[in-house]
């Protein structure tokens, strides 16, 4: 038993988690800028990157479809963040001007080329692979210290572990120019600090998450965890510091729990057949924030914290 979830589900779990927590990170700083919604922009504008540097590898290795959503979500950035200061409009418009002309033409490449054959648009858009993200040469918990075995780790895993401890050291060096920028932008301002640079650093992380976790979850996990277990942290506490520990806590809970569900709640039932482990990871956030929406301190949204 232990042989079989170290190779089955160990990794998947790992995964899970580490990209839940980098998309959770960020997410408290757009929930308390009231800018959520880019977290679900930058998720689904990598799709056309991801085609384009199919059109031009003719691969779906992870590496070309890294770089292609990586330049998707930083363009996609910049037009928001550009589209906001020279229209003078609020974010959810610059967002969904941007969101949806990317993904639309992302979907119209699609509907004109050959791409569509290796369900690109389902594939890496939407559910990712987690389930398949197996570790076979584990023989035990002895593998994690043979060499030979922690080179057959599935890519993903210390790709999104890196980019999770990254941003997490981001946020660790910048915390207290990020934390004045989201509560206070005049005042930010008058004491020196950058809010421009702060702004798009954020945005940049953001990108960050969404590419790396895009290729082995999907767009459905990143859209849930950059709003749900922040959104749920909010509820339970009105420090942020606070808020970032019960994001993580409830972004990993949703991972764990979400992957179970996944692939051994149908056998509980009398079901043959596993579900979605993305989907379930994401439904499991959302009833985490519903518990938190009734249960939770009524607290004061107010922009407040320390």
């Amino acid at each position: 038993m232990i042989t079989e979830f170290i190779q089955f589900s160990l990794t998947p779990i790992l995964i899970g988690i580490f990209s839940a927590i980098a998309c959770a990170l960020p997410g408290n700083f757009l929930i308390l800028r009231q800018e959520s919604l880019m977290g679900d922009a930058i998720s689904h504008v990598v799709l056309p990157g991801v085609v384009i540097a199919f059109l031009i590898t003719g691969s779906v290795a992870t590496v070309p479809m890294l770089i292609g959503a990586t330049s998707a979500a930083i363009i996609a950035v910049i037009l928001i963040e550009a589209i906001k200061r020279l229209g003078n409009i609020e974010p959810g418009a610059a967002m969904g001007v941007v969101f949806t002309t990317m993904f639309a033409s992302g979907v119209l490449i699609l509907e004109q080329t050959d791409t569509s054959k290796v369900h690109l648009d389902v594939e890496h858009a939407l559910m990712g692979n987690l389930e398949s993200l197996v570790w076979l040469k584990a023989e035990g918990w002895q593998s994690l210290f043979d060499p030979v075995a922690i080179l057959a780790l599935p890519d993903e895993l210390p790709r999104i572990a890196i980019v999770c401890l990254s941003i997490s050291i981001l946020i660790f060096i910048f915390w207290r120019w990020l934390k004045i920028a989201t509560f206070d932008n005049g005042f930010a301002r008058s004491l020196g600090i950058p809010t421009s640079t702060i702004n798009f650093g954020l945005m940049l992380i953001t990108a960050l998450a969404a590419v790396a976790a895009f290729d082995s979850v999907g767009s459905i996990i990143v859209i849930a965890m950059f709003i749900c277990p922040p959104a749920a942290a909010r509820l339970m506490t009105n420090k942020l510091l606070y808020q970032i520990w019960w994001s993580v806590a409830f972004a990993t809970l949703s991972a764990i729990l979400g992957y179970i569900l996944a692939g051994y709640g149908p056998l509980w039932f009398g079901a043959e057949n596993a579900l979605s482990a993305a989907g379930m990871i994401a439904v499991v956030s959302g009833i985490i924030l519903g518990l938190a929406c009734t249960f939770g301190p009524n607290i004061s949204h107010s922009s407040t914290g320390n």
